[in-house]
């Protein structure tokens, strides 16, 4: 099963900017679904950003225009480039992604979330 490690989480005040990494233990041969998901505390799991089959990219509406969501394929990891951060943006952020390592085995697998504060 392919493993996601996140990293790049932190405390970062309104206005700021932070690019959350999402990196795979393996190859990544294919994939339909790549996401970033986040949840605050008493609140629903949303889907923040998406990358689906064919490349088409996705945001939800509170981040259109302030987060970019990316995948380098050399280095097996996603990113989400988040600016101009509000304190509502403050959450533990999860990427999910769905597809084939290179022994075309699916898997669905989730990060371990990391932290965004933005506070000042």
């Amino acid at each position: 099963q392919v493993q996601l490690v996140e990293s790049g989480g932190g405390l970062v005040q309104p206005g700021g900017s932070l690019r959350l990494s999402c990196a795979a233990s393996e190859k990544i041969f294919s994939y339909n679904f790549m996401g970033w998901y986040r949840q605050a505390p008493g609140e629903e799991r949303d889907l923040v950003a998406a990358i689906t089959r064919g490349g088409k990219l996705n945001y939800a509406d509170s981040v259109k225009g302030r987060f970019t969501i990316s995948f380098d394929n050399a280095k097996n990891t996603v990113y989400l480039q988040m600016n101009s951060l509000k304190p509502e943006d403050t959450a533990v952020y999860y990427c999910n992604v769905r597809g084939s390592d290179s022994l075309i085995r699916n898997f669905d697998s989730w990060g371990q979330g990391t932290q965004v504060t933005v506070s000042s």
